[in-house]
């Protein structure tokens, strides 16, 4: 790291569990953040603070005055803009010196699997199951960290997937889909706005203990979070040896 590194990133550096070796690995290290709206707004703000040294954003959608409410990456000057172009305004007025890639597009087949073989963790910051589940199998066969979350009205989740780990389980030994499970979406149901907030930055916390290797993640285990009661509520969550995505993973 030069001067000016040492100094934007002193406060992480002091700390014992992250110092100058895991600010070195958060420089060298890419993450892909799919999703640039309410979730996906402050993880790639705290990531390029932070200093992840590639960060690409992916969403096909423009801001809509609605979104000014939550999504705090974008602003009123820039409605109608693609979501994707506009997050890399903000995160470079942030952070000039990591590199940003926007993909103006719904990443899916072939290109959503090379993005994933390309990433060091993926952010799943999206609210749809489709989608959940495409980016979900394509970590599982490159094995690569998944971090996922949710928010809808006052209730948010969030969860990690090492997949590295020959233990760990994957987005559908929680979340089969197979099963029927009832899709709600922001512009119908509402979302408090500081939920997305939460939830957005516990993903990047997740990732960044990822990529550096500090303390213990999420793992394993699924966060719940009630915020009209400002109460958090954690699950264990198994690997399913049935699972019919990372099912045939050698142990």
């Amino acid at each position: 790291m030069n001067d000016d590194q040492l100094l934007r990133y002193s406060r992480h550096i002091l700390l014992d569990d992250l110092g100058v070796e895991g600010q070195e690995r958060l420089l060298g290290a890419r993450a892909l953040i799919v999703g640039a709206g309410g979730l996906g707004s402050p993880a790639a703000l705290y990531l390029a603070s932070a200093g992840v040294g590639t960060l690409v954003l992916a969403d096909d959608d423009r801001v809509d005055l609605t979104n000014l409410q939550r999504q705090i990456l974008h602003t009123t000057e820039r409605v109608g803009q693609y979501k994707a172009e506009s997050g890399r305004q903000a995160l470079a007025a942030i952070n000039p010196t990591i590199a940003i890639e926007t993909l103006v597009l719904r990443l899916d087949g072939e290109a959503l699997d090379a993005q994933v073989a390309a990433a060091d963790v993926v952010l799943d910051c999206t609210d749809n199951f489709a989608t959940r589940h495409a980016i979900n199998r394509a970590c599982v066969r490159h094995r690569t960290p998944l971090v996922s979350g949710a928010a809808i009205r006052f209730d948010g989740q969030v969860s990690a997937f090492d997949l590295r780990r020959d233990d760990a389980p994957c987005y559908h030994c929680l979340f089969p889909d197979d099963e029927d499970v009832e899709e709600v979406r922001c512009a119908t149901m509402g979302v408090f706005a500081p939920l997305v907030g939460i939830i957005g930055a516990t993903q990047a916390a997740e990732a960044i203990k990822v990529l550096t290797g500090a303390g213990t993640g999420l793992t394993g285990r699924l966060l719940m979070l009630d915020a009209l009661r400002m109460h958090w509520h954690e699950v264990r969550v198994a690997r399913d040896p049935g699972c019919t995505v990372c099912g045939r993973r050698v142990d």
